[in-house]
């Protein structure tokens, strides 16, 4: 496979990435079917077994969802740029921390985001216990499934 269409890869799984934030938008099969094509395109075993991996994920993250309450995040209180600070958070989170830090990474996004909007420590604790009652568990369990497949995939492709 070439580097462009290593790229386009990339750029779906990026997509479906930020897919996950955006309600409505199917970001996970965005992410699942980036790794398939990947596979598709470049038949070695361990492309292989990275696609199984992410079937194997996603369907477990389904499982976790649909135990969880469902979303409401819009009735929670939750605003476009608060999932752009959580997406941030979780992604710099996994980063700094490799796979356990987009938890705290994702929560941290929420509360810088309500503490930049309301002000003050309290209040900014108490939004982020609403906005993950009311959805916030769901969506770090579908963007945690995301982030373990783009990363797997990341590092199949830049190992070689």
């Amino acid at each position: 496979m070439g580097v462009w269409e290593l790229l386009l890869v990339g750029v779906v799984l990026l997509l479906g990435l930020c897919g996950v934030l955006v309600p409505g938008v199917p970001g996970s099969w965005l992410v699942w079917a980036a790794v398939m094509w990947w596979a598709l395109k470049d038949p070695r075993p361990l492309a292989w077994g990275v696609l199984v991996g992410a079937t194997v994920v996603l369907l477990l993250s389904q499982v976790v969802r649909w135990a969880l309450p469902p979303r409401r995040l819009r009735t929670g209180g939750a605003t476009p740029r608060m999932g752009v600070y959580a997406g941030l958070g979780a992604l710099a989170g996994f980063v700094l921390l490799p796979v356990v830090g987009a938890i705290p990474g994702f929560v941290g996004g929420i509360y810088l985001s309500e503490r930049l909007r309301l002000g003050r420590h309290g209040e900014a604790r108490a939004a982020v216990r609403t906005a993950m009652r009311s959805g916030g568990w769901s969506v770090l369990a579908e963007l945690f499934a995301c982030l373990l497949i783009a990363g797997a995939w990341l590092g199949v492709v830049l190992g070689g």
